[in-house]
C-alpha cells in the first residue's frame, strides 16, 4: 500500500492494505471512509436526494480491527452516513448483507490470509459487488484532495461541516448474522435427509472471521463438526492454520477419522478441502466437482466455467471430458468475476480456493463453497478422495526471476517457444510480470514433474540472460 503522500495507486488488487498502525493508520482509515462516503453514498435511483445513505461495516477478529473499525465508523458517520456495525463476520457476509439490507455500500476491515500485523479496508458497492477501478480511483482522488487540504466542491467552495442533525447514526447489527446464515443454508437442495447428514467434518477456521458461522452452518446442514482454529485472540489469525497452512487440518482429519476437512482463510472468502486420508484438494479440484455436478443438474450456464491462466492443465482435461468450456482470465478474482458477469456464467474461481457462485453470491464465499462441495460429494455417496480423482492433477512448478516485466521481449518469447518444444505439447507455460513486485513469474505444468523442473530451470536462466542483455 502507498502512503498518503505518495503518488502510486492507493488501492491494490483487493482494497487498501498495509501494516496496521504503520501504513494503515486510524487517520488514513477515517479519511478513506469519508472519501468513500462522498463517492458511494450518493443518492440511489428512486430515492429522495436527501435520504441518508446506509453502510454496513464488518471485520475479522485481528486486534487492529477494533481501532480501525472505530475510525471507519467515525469517518462514515461524520460524513452523514448511517452505519450498521456487523462486528466479526466473513467478508462475503458483508457483501451479502450489503445487498440484502439495501445498503448504499459495505466496508470490510480485513487482511484476509495475511498475518495478524497486517490489515486492510475494502468496499462493496450497492448490491454487494466489488468496485470497478474507476470508482476506486474516484475515492482515491477524493482522499488525496482531503489529505492535501483542498477539500473543495466542484464549484470551488470549501465544504462546510455537517450540522449535528445531519451526522449519521451508528447501530449494532450483529443480529443480521442470522440472516446471512439462513441464506447460506437456503442454497442447499431440498431433500428428505439433511444435505450433509452422516458426514464427519473437521473445520479449520484460521482463528478468523468464520470461527462461529462456519461450524454453525455445517452443523445445521447435518454434519458432525470438529473445529480447530476457532479460538481467535486477535493475534493468532492464520498462524499455522487455515487455507495457507493445511498441516494441522490434514492431521486432525486423520486423527478423528473424519470424512473430510475444510480450511478457510482469515476472512473466509475462500476455502480448501482435505480428504479422509489427509490429502489436500485445491480450488481447481473443488471447481471440477462443482462444475460437473452443476452441469448434470442443468444449472451450469453456458456449460462453461471461468478460471485464471494459473489453472492446472489437468483441470482443462477434466472439463474437456465433461463437455464443459473453460474461459480463462488474468490472475485475480476481480478478473474472474468480471468475465462471469460479461458472459453470463455462474461458476468461476482460482486455485487458491476463491470460488464464485453467482447463483448465490456476488463474491467468493468460503462457507458457501464448503457447503456446496460437501453436499455434492454426499449426494453422490462417494468419498472426497474419489471425487478429487475426477481431475488428473499435473505437477506445477513456479519460479520468480527478479527483473522489470516491461523489459520482456523477443528473446524471452524465443526461450518460451524452446521450452514448449521440450514439453512436446504435454503441458503449459506461463510467463507474466508480477502485479505487486519487480519480478517475472514463471510457471510450468507437465505430466512429468522431473521434466517440469528441468525445463523451468533452463527457462529461468534464459530469462535472466535476456534481461541482463538489455
Amino acid at each position: 500500500m502507498a502512503e498518503a503522500g505518495q503518488r502510486s495507486r492507493l488501492f491494490g488488487t483487493d482494497g487498501v492494505r498495509g501494516v496496521a498502525g504503520h501504513e494503515l493508520t486510524a487517520g488514513l482509515a477515517l479519511d478513506l471512509s469519508a472519501a468513500a462516503a462522498a463517492v458511494l453514498g450518493r443518492g440511489a435511483p428512486g430515492r429522495p436526494a436527501a435520504a441518508w445513505p446506509v453502510a454496513v461495516v464488518g471485520r475479522d477478529p485481528r486486534a487492529s480491527g477494533e481501532f480501525l473499525e472505530a475510525a471507519v465508523v467515525a469517518g462514515l458517520a461524520s460524513s452523514g452516513v448511517d452505519v450498521l456495525r456487523l462486528g466479526v463476520i466473513p467478508t462475503p457476509g458483508v457483501a451479502y448483507l450489503t445487498g440484502a439490507m439495501d445498503a448504499a455500500f459495505g466496508v470490510v476491515i480485513s487482511a484476509s490470509h495475511n498475518p495478524a500485523a497486517d490489515n486492510g479496508i475494502k468496499f462493496f458497492g450497492r448490491g454487494g459487488v466489488k468496485l470497478p477501478d474507476a470508482t476506486e480511483d474516484a475515492i482515491e482522488a477524493r482522499f488525496r484532495a482531503a489529505a492535501a487540504g483542498t477539500r473543495e466542491t466542484a464549484a470551488g467552495t470549501r465544504e462546510a461541516a455537517l450540522p449535528p442533525a445531519e451526522f449519521g447514526r451508528v447501530s449494532d447489527a450483529a443480529a443480521e448474522h442470522e440472516r446471512y446464515l439462513d441464506h447460506l443454508l437456503a442454497t442447499l437442495p431440498d431433500q428428505p435427509q439433511p444435505p450433509l447428514g452422516g458426514l464427519r467434518v473437521v473445520a479449520d477456521c484460521a482463528h478468523g472471521a468464520a470461527y462461529q458461522i462456519a461450524p454453525r452452518a455445517l452443523r445445521r446442514a447435518g454434519a458432525e463438526v470438529i473445529t480447530i482454529g476457532a479460538e481467535p485472540d486477535g493475534l493468532n489469525i492464520n498462524e499455522g492454520c487455515g487455507s495457507t497452512a493445511l498441516g494441522a487440518l490434514c492431521a486432525a482429519v486423520v486423527e478423528h477419522g473424519a470424512d473430510a476437512g475444510i480450511a478457510y482463510d482469515g476472512d473466509a472468502d475462500r476455502c480448501l478441502a482435505v480428504d479422509a486420508d489427509g490429502q489436500p484438494l485445491d480450488g481447481d479440484q473443488i471447481l471440477t466437482i462443482l462444475a460437473t455436478g452443476m452441469k448434470e443438474a442443468g444449472r451450469l450456464a453456458g456449460d462453461a466455467v471461468v478460471v485464471t491462466v494459473m489453472s492446472n492443465q489437468g483441470f482443462h482435461l477434466a472439463m474437456h471430458d465433461a463437455g464443459i468450456a473453460v474461459i480463462e482470465t488474468p490472475v485475480g478474482d476481480k478478473h474472474v468475476s468480471a468475465a462471469m458477469r460479461d458472459g453470463g456464467y455462474v461458476l468461476g474461481g482460482e486455485q487458491s480456493g476463491h470460488i464464485i457462485m453467482l447463483e448465490h453470491a456476488t463474491t467468493g464465499d468460503g462457507v458457501l463453497t464448503s457447503l456446496q462441495l460437501l453436499a455434492a460429494v454426499n449426494r453422490h455417496g462417494v468419498p472426497m478422495a474419489a471425487a478429487a480423482k475426477m481431475m488428473p492433477k499435473y505437477p506445477q512448478v513456479l519460479v520468480n526471476v527478479p527483473g522489470d516485466g516491461s523489459r520482456l521481449g523477443p528473446r524471452t518469447d524465443a526461450a518460451v517457444r524452446r521450452a514448449e518444444a521440450q514439453l512436446g505439447g504435454d503441458g503449459r507455460i506461463l510467463v507474466r510480470p508480477s502485479g505487486t513486485e519487480p519480478k517475472i513469474r514463471l510457471m510450468i505444468q507437465a505430466r512429468d514433474a522431473a521434466l517440469a523442473e528441468r525445463v523451468i530451470g533452463q527457462l529461468a536462466e534464459e530469462v535472466r540472460r535476456a534481461l541482463a542483455s538489455q
